[in-house]
């Protein structure tokens, strides 16, 4: 159990900094992001081993990923506008 623990939170913890170095704009702030990406893979884990049970490891991560790829979402903001050059109707 700690190790799926400790797994889930590596796991939560290097998804949240892929995260924030690809979309670096398009996050709140990086201590938040930073924070829960583990903390939802730790909750997501916790939740699978209970349901699960002992002994779906694998599957037990697989939970913790999809959650914290869920909630790292919700803390995505929409894309800037791409900015268009305006012309004159006479050019």
């Amino acid at each position: 159990m700690i190790f799926e623990v400790l797994g889930a939170a590596a796991l939560g913890l290097a998804m949240a900094l892929a995260a924030v170095r690809r979309l670096p704009g398009r996050f709140p702030t990086r201590s938040l992001t930073l924070a829960t990406g583990p903390g939802a893979a730790v909750f997501g884990a916790l939740l699978a081993h209970t349901i699960l049970g002992p002994g779906w490891a694998p599957a037990v991560l697989l939970v913790a990923v999809g959650l914290c790829a869920a909630l790292l979402s919700l803390l995505l903001r929409p894309a800037p506008p791409a900015r268009r050059l305006r012309r004159s109707a006479t050019a």
